[in-house]
């Protein structure tokens, strides 16, 4: 079993910060990518941001310059700190984890239940 668990999101105004986390946990023998996506009301998942094991960065390019992503490979943990939130940025936030359970085995993609992050104007 895996498990990811995501935190921090909440209600802000518009401008302010947040800093959403995402913890995995279980069967897990390495993590390559982790990334963190969004949903809002009546529109698709889209990517926000990902980084590699080795800290390779890639963001979307509506939060480019306000988000930054970073990880802890020791705790299997990934973090979104997001500054400067508009009202567009509101959305239930997904973290994704691309892991292998065990030696040898293909990786396979994870997700966690989503945090919602609300921003008013």
């Amino acid at each position: 079993q895996v498990q990811l668990v995501e935190s921090g999101g909440g209600l802000v105004q518009a401008g302010g910060s947040l800093r959403l986390s995402c913890a995995a946990s279980g069967s897990i023998f390495s993590i390559n990518t982790m990334g963190w996506y969004r949903q809002a009301p009546g529109k698709q998942r889209e990517l926000v941001a990902t980084i590699t094991w080795g800290g390779t960065a890639n963001y979307a390019d509506s939060v480019k310059g306000r988000f930054t992503i970073s990880r802890d490979n020791a705790k299997n943990t990934v973090y979104l700190q997001m500054n400067s939130l508009k009202p567009e940025d509101t959305a239930l936030y997904f973290c994704n984890a691309d892991l292998r359970r065990r030696w040898r085995e293909n990786s396979q993609n994870y997700w966690g239940q989503g945090t919602q992050v609300t921003v008013s104007s």
